[in-house]
Order: structure tokens, then C-alpha cells, then sequence
């Protein structure tokens, strides 16, 4: 009797960037490769050498914006604006011209000479400094696979290999391959490649996919058909697990259904510390469609609604009327609770159909948000006047975006009035005791909050971005992304001095960046003084369940200790501490 071989288990630790325990067969994803077969062509095929081109720049065109689409139904427009980039790749002349300047000029197919130009823009980008440019050297490479394969007659997803079940292992996945997986046939992802702010990394979380990035070889170790277990809360990969790890792992997913259970009973129940002081948990929306959610999972109004959902993928910009409607859809949803209406967040990387703005280099530090608004006043006044309109039910409340400086909010003041004129004018009611707040999410507007402050009622820390600007980081810039650290001592020194500022002027904070949704930080952010946390609505029972088992002053002693600590480290280690002390199962789920 022959001996059967039980093969050895092997444990990798990668990056864990969306949290969940899977186990099942592994397959192994092929990579893209970018090959062009060279040849020569005579003159007279030039023009059709051309229109193959153009032909697969359209199809390209057509594929992105229906991934967008996709992208923005399932998980709102803020993912979806991901494809922004790869769509101003397939529209950019000079990248255009350039390709059909040599394809006249050396007599070869498009192909090659598609490479080879990509691949120079590609290799320059990637050596600047600026992580925004040298990120996009990844946006011109994808788009490349695909206007090559278009010109193949090829199929480039590579999610529809997946035919059963299985654990996805690749190389690396483009954001366009995490849009495409069928969560019925790729229960979990593994990748060689990424970070826990790259796109992929965020779209895995957003759609509940548990993934584990960065793990260097496991496309080496692993083979198709191996059994694999993840746990993409800490970020660990086992190939041929144990009995025991499996037996280990399932007890613990058994456990995670119970607390995911029981989170589900505090839907109803104050976000109170045990010391008696009320936290109150709003949601961060970006759809009509999400609005039945908020009261569901236990949140009590609205802290973040995003409007650009009514601008882009629409052929033309929504009338007075139109944004009224959704916004008022939103105020009665929640009433009495509040709706906190986000003004315009665009930018020349994401502008609505027919919208004409010049091309920016960076649009990250470009005309974006209050600064467009404000420079196209008509555009502003049209939705300054919807949100009155709305405000007729006293619970909508509204905030500027992006606001650098007192002038801005003074300026955007300026046309409010001009707006409650006009619709006095037209004997339309408002609130004319609107509260006004803004979001404070770039470094100057936080160092002059006590200037901002007289001009207001509240504000929202935009921490996502607060952090991405303090820190000169691009999150979703793998050779960077480490440097990103929400607790790092500039980042705890600012929120600290916007919070004391507010309360000197009688003001409340909100914050509505991922920190709040981050139940290891959230003790922190109460002992600052933060009044309000805002979160998605699947995130609210973890975090109502942190403030219920957490003393105020616990959260204020925290806060004393993270103010006169020296390191990232050492404020991270202090909350987890507390975290662990008060609430060791939601690390479970949140790591």
C-alpha cells in the first residue's frame, strides 16, 4: 500500500485589507501580458492601420465607462470615480497623436508603436516625484492591455476564467479585474502585488471580499486546485492547512456570525458610553438608494451625503428642481434626524458630461470642490437654491468642501444670500437658520479654523483627505502608502486644535473620514472632544458597540496620552491597548 503524501503547511503574512475568514481550492490567474507582434506596413494601409486604432480606443471608451457604471451601482460614485483616470488616458490626444505620428512616420501596425509610446509615457511618469503622476503610469499601462487586446479581438477579463468557488491568487489585480469578480465564484483574493490603500484594496473592502495584498510569492508557492485559508483581518495566507488551523478557523468564523449577530441588536439602542456620554452616529450616503439603510444598521441621520451622484453619468447637468427633489427625498427620509448636504466635491478628474474645464496635471491640488463652485457661480447658486429649498423641513444642514481659506466660505456665503433673496423673490419658503459648516480636510483650513469659525455652525473633518495632505501621501500610491498614518502626531495635534476651536466658538465636530469608521480610533477621537462620528451604514453597529463599552473618561485619558506621544507607533499601540481592553472581538473583525 502506497503511502499518501500529506503536503507540508505554509504561512505567508501580507498586508490584510478587507477583513473575513475563507477557505477554499486556490486559482491561479494568469497575468496580463503586453505583447505586439511587429510589422511593417506599406503607405495605402496607414488609414485603416489608423481606424483600427480608433476603432479600439471607442471600444475601450465603451468597456470603462460600463465598468464605471457597474462600479457605481453597486458601490457608489466615489469608487467608481477610480476609473476617472483610465478614462482621460483613452481621451488623451497628445498620447493619441503621438501613436499615430509614429505609426505614419516607421510603416508598422499600431500595436508595437502602442507599446512602445505607453510604455514611455508609462517609464516617465513613474520616475517623477509626485506620487499622483507616478500613480498614473499604472493608469496608462492598464488602459494599454485593454486597447491591445481590443485590437486582438481578445477578451480581457480575466475574472471570466473562474468557472467554480475558489480563492483568486494573482500576480497583481487591476481595479478593473477586482470590479468584474463574481462574488459566487471568487470568495476571496491573494495578491503578490498591492496595499492597503490602493484601489483594489479599497474595491475588495467596499464589496465584502475578503483579500490579503502583498504577500510577494504567493503566486510561486501556491498552485491551482491547493487549499487555501485566508484571514483577511490579519492579513495571513495558509497553503494546506492544518486539520487543527481549519478546525481553529472555523470556531472563529463561527464566533464572527455570532458578534456580527449581536451587533445587530444595537439598532435601537443609544450610542452612550457607560459614563453616560451620547456620541451620536450619523451615516456617510452616496445613493437615494442607501438611504433606507441609515435607520436600519442603527444610525440616526445623515453626517455625509455626497450630491455628485446627480451630476455624473447623466448626459445633462440636473435643474433646480431635479437636485430639490433628492434632497428633500433625503430630509424626510431621516426627519427629525439631520441631513448634512455636501456641496459640489468635483474636479477636473471628475466632471459631469458636457462640463467644460481645462486639463489639470494634479487635479488632486487643482480646481476642485468650493474653488470650482465658486468659479462657476451659476452651477453653485443652482444647487445652493435646491438645498434651501429642501431646508423648508428644518433637518437639512449644509457644508462646503475642500475650504482652504476664510475667504472661500465668506465668498460661498455671499452667493447663499444671493440665492434666499432670489427665492424670497419667488415667495419659495426656506430655512432661513440654516446651519452652514464646512469641511475641514486641508491643513490651512485647520490652522485657521479660529478665523473660520465666526462664519459658520459646525465642522467635518475630512480626515481621509486631512491625512493624504498633512502628510504629502497619495494612499493609493503603493510606494507610499506606508507613510500614511492616521495617527501620526500632526494628524492627533490637528484634530485636537480644530475640536477646541470649535468649542471655543460654540461650534460641534464631526468626523466623516475612515478614522471614525476605525473602531480601534474611535476612543480617540471621543477623548479629543469630537461631538459626532459619522460612518457608512454597515460600519455603524461596530462603532455604536465601541462607544457603548467605552468610558468617557477612559477616551479623554487616552486622548492626554496620545498628545504627548512621540510616535505614530506608540498612539496606534495605545488605542489598540484600550480597544483590546473594552472590545476584543471587534478586532476580529476590523484587523
Amino acid at each position: 500500500m502506497g503511502e499518501v503524501h500529506v503536503k507540508r503547511e505554509v504561512v505567508l503574512k501580507g498586508i490584510g485589507v478587507s477583513p473575513g475568514i475563507a477557505v477554499c481550492k486556490a486559482q491561479l490567474i494568469s497575468p496580463h501580458t503586453n505583447t505586439a507582434v511587429q510589422r511593417s506596413i506599406a503607405a495605402e494601409e496607414i488609414p485603416s492601420e489608423i481606424a483600427r486604432f480608433e476603432e479600439a480606443l471607442i471600444a475601450t471608451h465603451e468597456q470603462i465607462k460600463h465598468i464605471q457604471k457597474q462600479v457605481a451601482e453597486v458601490l457608489g460614485d466615489e469608487h467608481a470615480s477610480i476609473f476617472d483616470a483610465h478614462i482621460l488616458v483613452v481621451d488623451d490626444r497628445s498620447f493619441i497623436e503621438d501613436v499615430i505620428r509614429s505609426v505614419k512616420k516607421d510603416l508598422l501596425n499600431v500595436e508595437p508603436v502602442l507599446l512602445a509610446v505607453a510604455n514611455r509615457y508609462a517609464d516617465m511618469l513613474a520616475k517623477m516625484e509626485d506620487s499622483y503622476l507616478s500613480e498614473r503610469a499604472a493608469d496608462i499601462r492598464d488602459v494599454t492591455k485593454r486597447i491591445l487586446a481590443n485590437l486582438a479581438g481578445e477578451a480581457l477579463d480575466r475574472m471570466a476564467e473562474i468557472k467554480e468557488p475558489c480563492i483568486a491568487v494573482a500576480h497583481d489585480l487591476a481595479p478593473s479585474d477586482t470590479a468584474s469578480i463574481d462574488k459566487a465564484k471568487v470568495i476571496a483574493f491573494v495578491t503578490d502585488l498591492g496595499s492597503s490603500t490602493s484601489h483594489t484594496a479599497i474595491m475588495a473592502k467596499a464589496l465584502g471580499v475578503p483579500a490579503v495584498v502583498g504577500l510577494h510569492n504567493v503566486t510561486a508557492v501556491a498552485s491551482s486546485g491547493d487549499t487555501v485559508l485566508i484571514d483577511g483581518g490579519k492579513g495571513l495566507v495558509f497553503i494546506h492547512p492544518t486539520e487543527a488551523r481549519l478546525e481553529e478557523y472555523r470556531k472563529r468564523a463561527q464566533d464572527q456570525m455570532v458578534i456580527l449577530s449581536e451587533l445587530d441588536t444595537l439598532r435601537d439602542k443609544p450610542p452612550e458610553t457607560k459614563d453616560g456620554y451620547l456620541v451620536p452616529i450619523t451615516a456617510n450616503i452616496e445613493l437615494l438608494e442607501e438611504l433606507e439603510a441609515v435607520g436600519a444598521r442603527g444610525a440616526k441621520g445623515i453626517g455625509l451625503f455626497r450630491t455628485e451622484f446627480l451630476f455624473l453619468g447623466v448626459k445633462t447637468l440636473p435643474d433646480e428642481d431635479a437636485q430639490a427633489a433628492a434632497y428633500e427625498r433625503a430630509a424626510k427620509s431621516q426627519y427629525p434626524s439631520p441631513v448634512v448636504i455636501r456641496t459640489l466635491d468635483l474636479g477636473a478628474d471628475k466632471l459631469p458630461a458636457g462640463f467644460e474645464a481645462k486639463d489639470e496635471l494634479n487635479p488632486f491640488l487643482g480646481d476642485r470642490a468650493i474653488r470650482l463652485c465658486l468659479s462657476h457661480p451659476e452651477l453653485f447658486k443652482t444647487q445652493l437654491r435646491a438645498i434651501l429649498r429642501a431646508s423648508v423641513h428644518e433637518n437639512i444642514r449644509m457644508m462646503y468642501p475642500m475650504v482652504s481659506c476664510v475667504q472661500e466660505v465668506m465668498d460661498a456665503n455671499t452667493l447663499l444670500r444671493q440665492c434666499m433673496m432670489e427665492l424670497s423673490e419667488r415667495k419659495i419658503p426656506f430655512n432661513e437658520n440654516i446651519q452652514i459648516g464646512t469641511m475641514i480636510e486641508v491643513p490651512s483650513a485647520a490652522l485657521v479654523a479660529d478665523i473660520i469659525a465666526p462664519h459658520v455652525s459646525f465642522f467635518s473633518l475630512g480626515t481621509n483627505d486631512l491625512i493624504q495632505y498633512t502628510m504629502a501621501v497619495d494612499r493609493g500610491n503603493e510606494n507610499v502608502a506606508h507613510l500614511y498614518k492616521p495617527t501620526h502626531m500632526a494628524i492627533v495635534r490637528l484634530i485636537d486644535h480644530v475640536v477646541k476651536v470649535s468649542h471655543k466658538y460654540g461650534l460641534w465636530t464631526c468626523v466623516c473620514g475612515q478614522m471614525a469608521a476605525n473602531p480601534k480610533l474611535v476612543p480617540l477621537l471621543i477623548g479629543l472632544g469630537v461631538d459626532e462620528l459619522s460612518v457608512s451604514p454597515s460600519q455603524a453597529p461596530m462603532i455604536k458597540d465601541v462607544v457603548r463599552k467605552l468610558y468617557y473618561s477612559g477616551a479623554v485619558e487616552l486622548a492626554q496620552q496620545a498628545l504627548v506621544s512621540r510616535s505614530a507607533e506608540h498612539v496606534d499601540a495605545l488605542c489598540h491597548k484600550l480597544i483590546e481592553e473594552i472590545a476584543p472581538e471587534l478586532l476580529e473583525l476590523s484587523e
